[in-house]
């Protein structure tokens, strides 16, 4: 694996995420911020945050996988979230959780949660990209 996460001492150990990655791996891999369509382009779990997290994280799984990766290899995540107050943070952990159980894995790596006014459509609530690093 090319990615390891850390929690160095001296900063505040986050439930969520780790503060540190290093990579070791050759090969970068950008997957562009993915909202919440389905394969066929239609938004999954419409003004369901938790939702919309879980298939935002699907979508960066099979992005990752097309490219010969997965979450493991990711060493960043970036994630959008429209109106973000931090009494959404539950939901976003429901979302994020309900991905790793189907993923297998508990997605944590260094991530930064950014609160904007709007997407691209009306109806998608979050954005979430990222940066791996495969072998």
């Amino acid at each position: 694996m090319a990615i390891s996460l850390m929690n160095p001492e001296g900063l505040p150990k986050a439930d969520v995420y780790h503060q540190v990655s290093t990579a070791t791996g050759s090969r970068l891999v950008f997957v562009a911020g993915q909202v919440a369509w389905d394969a066929e382009g239609i938004t999954v779990g419409v003004g369901d945050l938790a939702a919309q997290v879980e298939q935002c994280y699907l979508n960066i799984a099979t992005a990752l996988a097309h490219a010969g990766g997965s979450f493991d290899d990711v060493a960043k995540l970036t994630v959008h979230i429209v109106d973000w107050t931090p009494d959404k943070m539950p939901l976003f952990l429901d979302g994020v959780a309900r991905a790793a159980a189907k993923l297998g894995t508990t997605p944590a790596p260094p991530g930064t949660l950014l609160g904007v006014a709007t997407l691209d459509v009306p109806e998608h609530l979050v954005e979430v990209e990222a940066t791996a690093v495969l072998d």
